[in-house]
């Protein structure tokens, strides 16, 4: 508007004609219009929220720095625990989230309001493993593949640690969602009596598993993948997956995790998905489109969470892999930023 004014002053005063005025305001109109269609997240604020788990935060950057691509006012990552994301996205207070795991999530998703307070659009992160592992050695040496058998408390007493007879199973945060399918497990299994899962920080807990394994020492834990237990305890050579007698997913309709093998671990393939709150994503189409096609390997994943793990990271160095791995997939995300215009343009 600007231009327009001066080139009209312009010719107030004779300097230009009327027809330079018509390219001058088409050219002005133009430029609006590409910021507009280039940056259609241009004054929008966004708040991102992760849980504690720092490894969560390359795959929270990658969508950050999209949707900055995008125009949107991104605001430094917030840590909170998962129920506290969900409740504050529901309710407007936060934007969203990259690890809506499903179904470990389900609960928490459905008490602060599912798919009438949330937007959850496409798959984010597919094929994610967690289960129950011990280490390898102690699983040949007593035949041990399945966790019932851990209802012999002479079994179960190769794993205790504090002495009180019991399997000490290393499990999961307060409030994370796993300890819970871990507690549902362990009274499907009839494992009460003989098994007991740890709760607390599971990063120091994991240590003190990985140092009483290389104590040689007999371990029992849970963990998932992406995640940096599974380079250091290698599956298959340091510790071996225990299957579970049957399926026992918690309340309500019980979800079948019987592989194509038939193996069962007692988790299905898990997917993580970006959510966000749905009204406004239904405000920000080019921000809900993003959302939707973003898709990322778990294979990178886990290599990032590996150089987290065998060095010492800091948040600028997770900074720079998040932007190394958008350059090293310019193609790629050129493609997901296109889709979000189209989108943009479209509504």
């Amino acid at each position: 508007m600007r231009i327009i004014t001066l080139c009209k002053e312009i010719i107030n005063k004779g300097i230009i004609s009327g027809t330079l005025l018509i390219i001058f305001t088409s050219l002005s109109l133009t430029s609006t219009a590409f910021a507009a269609t280039e940056f259609p997240g241009k004054g929008i604020s966004v708040q991102p929220l992760q849980s504690t788990i720092s490894e969560e935060t390359f795959q929270t950057l990658i969508v950050c720095k999209a949707l900055e691509k995008l125009g949107y006012d991104v605001k430094p990552i917030k840590e909170v625990d998962y129920n506290v994301a969900y409740t504050s996205i529901a309710s407007g207070d936060a934007t969203f989230m990259t690890v809506n795991w499903v179904p470990l999530h389900d609960a928490p998703y459905k008490a602060a309001g599912g798919d009438n307070v949330f937007y959850r659009k496409g798959n984010y992160v597919v094929n994610a493993a967690q289960g129950y592992l011990i280490d390898k050695k102690t699983a040949e040496k007593y035949h041990i593949t399945n966790i019932a058998q851990l209802k012999d408390p002479k079994l179960a007493k190769l794993f205790d640690s504090n002495g009180d007879g019991k399997a000490d199973l290393t499990g999961c945060n307060p409030g994370w969602g796993c300890e819970s399918a871990i507690n549902h497990h362990l009274a499907a299994y009839r494992l009460k009596n003989t098994v007991e899962q740890n709760q607390g920080n599971y990063a120091a807990m994991m240590a003190d598993t990985i140092a009483r394994y290389r104590a040689g020492k007999p371990i029992l834990y849970y963990t998932w993948t992406p995640y940096w237990v599974s380079d250091v305890l290698k599956p298959g050579k340091d510790v071996i997956w225990l299957q579970v007698p049957f399926s026992a997913t918690g309340e309500g309709e019980t979800i079948d995790t019987q592989l194509p093998n038939g193996r069962n671990y007692g988790f299905p393939p898990s997917t993580m998905h970006i959510v966000a709150n749905k009204a406004w994503a239904e405000k920000n189409p080019a921000a809900a489109k993003l959302f939707a096609v973003m898709t990322l390997p778990i294979a990178d994943i886990s290599a990032q969470n590996r150089l987290m793990h065998s060095a010492k990271t800091s948040e600028a160095d997770i900074e720079r892999q998040a932007e190394y791995w958008i350059k090293s997939h310019q193609a790629t995300v050129d493609r997901w930023l296109k889709a979000a215009r189209e989108a943009a343009d479209k509504a």
